[in-house]
Order: structure tokens, then C-alpha cells, then sequence
């Protein structure tokens, strides 16, 4: 996506060629690290991360090829972004071990990031998060990992226009500067589509971590949303929602079961898409609880 627009926030990092963009706030440690779903920025985790930041350092940032840090071709090897992320926080001189927050598909990049650097992970805060073992948990066949079409222009110009109302209630909060930016980015087809990309082959990534063997156990706590997007209750009937949410919670309980201090937390009203907003005490409470086990 192009930087031609300056954030209103935060400042750009030369990793690997690529100006990515970060912002940090407060002191101290272990730096709590927000990792972004698919169709969303650093900016839009602010709520949170201003309130982390009054007891630690929290840092967000957008990866390559989404918000303001500069282009990248889409999908990308969790991996690749896993390591964009560590040399970002090198960059930035944001020193570990961190508290990883990773949101929906940022939860494929945490997973990956702990295996690959293990000793730069303190603990990490799932935030009705992807994980590798999702088809495992799912009885429905129906709501098991598929590749998924990046839909066309017009498409995902009409995915644009239904997503502004979306978008404005839950930024409806944010600073007047903040907010009109990130609306006037997110609400283009070029950064609908990024999001499509982005989440276009979930399996592979699965595929990806499962193949690099059993992710490192440290502390953790899973926060499974159980309220309903309303673009999914469009599109599934009621019987599949309700598999769905049994199925997220098994994975959940499964989770914290497969560390030593994981812990499961249910959130009955949160959407998976607005779970920082629709339940902001609850997630800073959940990561300020995390960090303090592991400072």
C-alpha cells in the first residue's frame, strides 16, 4: 500500500528495504507488542495501547503491504513476517523479551514468532486468535480452513461501502486526527483487498507452523469472542454460528491447557472483528494481568 500519506501517529523504520511504520508509547518492560488481524492497522488497536502503555511500553505497527509501511506482494510466509516484525522492534530499539497481542490472524504471525525466537517471548495475550490447530476443534466441515478467493474490484468496492458504518462506530472514540486517517485509509478498495490477501490461504499457514514443529510453551491467556459479526450471521445459518462458537471455545480451553499458567477467558458480547472495542476493560485487564506474571 502506498506511504504517500503521512500517519498521524508514529514514526517509519527501514527494515529490509521497507519503511515500516511504528508507534510506541510509555517506559519500561516487557514491551507489549499489538499484532494486527487481517483489514487492520496498528491505529486501530489505540484504545488499548494507550491505555497499556501507563504501566509498560506498547508498541503498534502495520506489516508490509498494509496501512502506511510500504508495499509488499500478498500473502506472505508467516515467517517472513514474523522476522519483518523482530527486525522492526530491533530498528525501533524496542529491546525483548515481549508480550506478544495478537489479534484474529495476527495470531498466525505470534505463533510463528515464537518459534523462531523463542527467547524474545515472554508471554503472549490471544485475542480470538488464529491458531494452527482450528480444524482439530471444528465438528461443522463447513467451518474448517479453505483458501478463499480474493474477490474483484467491484466487490470489494461494495465490501468498502458496507464497511464505513462498521468502521466509524469503532473508531467513533479515537482523537478527530487519528480517526479521519484511518478511516480514510481502510475505507479503499486497495486496502480491502490487502486484507483479502492477507487472509486468502489460512491453511498454508497452518501448514507452515505445524511443519516447523511444536510451538515453544509461555505464558498465556486466550480470549475467545463469542458474539456474532454481522456479515457471518448473513452468511451462516444459526446451527453453523452455534458450532462455531462451541468449536472456538474447545480451542480456547485446548490452548491454555497446552502451557503451564495458560489461561482461558470467554467474552460472551465481543465480536471477533471489534473485540477491542466491544470489550476494552476486559482485554487491557487481561493484558496487564499476562505482563505482570512474566515482568
Amino acid at each position: 500500500m502506498s506511504t504517500s500519506q503521512q500517519p498521524p501517529l508514529g514514526h517509519f523504520h527501514q527494515v529490509d528495504g521497507r519503511r515500516l511504520f511504528l508507534h510506541r508509547s510509555g517506559a519500561g518492560g516487557p514491551a507489549v507488542v499489538f499484532l494486527p488481524g487481517a483489514s487492520a492497522f496498528g491505529l486501530d488497536y489505540l484504545n488499548i495501547h494507550e491505555r497499556v502503555s501507563a504501566f509498560t511500553t506498547s508498541v503498534l505497527y502495520d506489516r508490509a503491504g498494509t496501512g502506511w509501511s510500504g508495499p509488499a506482494e500478498l500473502p506472505r510466509t508467516a515467517a517472513d513476517v514474523a522476522t519483518e516484525l523482530r527486525d522492526l522492534l530491533r530498528a525501533a530499539d524496542v529491546p525483548g523479551p515481549y508480550v506478544l497481542v495478537a489479534h484474529s490472524l495476527g495470531g498466525a504471525y505470534a505463533r510463528r514468532f515464537l518459534q523462531l525466537f523463542p527467547g524474545e517471548v515472554a508471554g503472549v495475550v490471544h485475542l480470538d486468535a488464529f491458531n494452527e490447530d482450528w480444524d482439530v476443534h471444528m465438528g461443522d466441515e463447513r467451518l474448517r480452513l479453505k483458501p478463499q478467493p480474493v474477490p474483484g474490484t467491484l466487490m470489494l468496492r461494495l465490501v468498502t461501502l458496507l464497511a464505513r458504518g462498521q468502521y466509524r462506530k469503532m473508531l467513533a472514540t479515537w482523537p478527530r486526527e487519528v480517526r479521519e486517517a484511518l478511516l480514510a485509509r481502510h475505507l479503499t478498495v486497495e486496502s480491502q483487498r490487502a486484507g483479502a490477501q492477507e487472509r486468502g490461504d489460512m491453511p498454508a499457514l497452518a501448514a507452515e507452523i505445524k511443519a516447523a514443529g511444536p510451538v515453544p510453551g509461555r505464558p498465556l491467556i486466550a480470549f475467545t469472542a463469542l458474539g456474532v459479526d454481522p456479515a457471518m450471521r448473513l452468511m451462516m445459518p444459526k446451527r453453523t454460528l452455534t458450532a462455531m462458537s462451541d468449536g472456538k471455545v474447545r480451542l480456547g480451553e485446548a490452548l491454555a491447557a497446552s502451557v503451564p499458567g495458560g489461561e482461558h477467558r470467554v467474552l460472551e458480547n465481543a465480536r471477533h472483528s471489534t473485540i477491542c472495542t466491544d470489550e476494552p476493560d476486559a482485554v487491557v485487564q487481561g493484558v496487564r494481568d499476562l505482563w505482570q506474571r512474566v515482568c
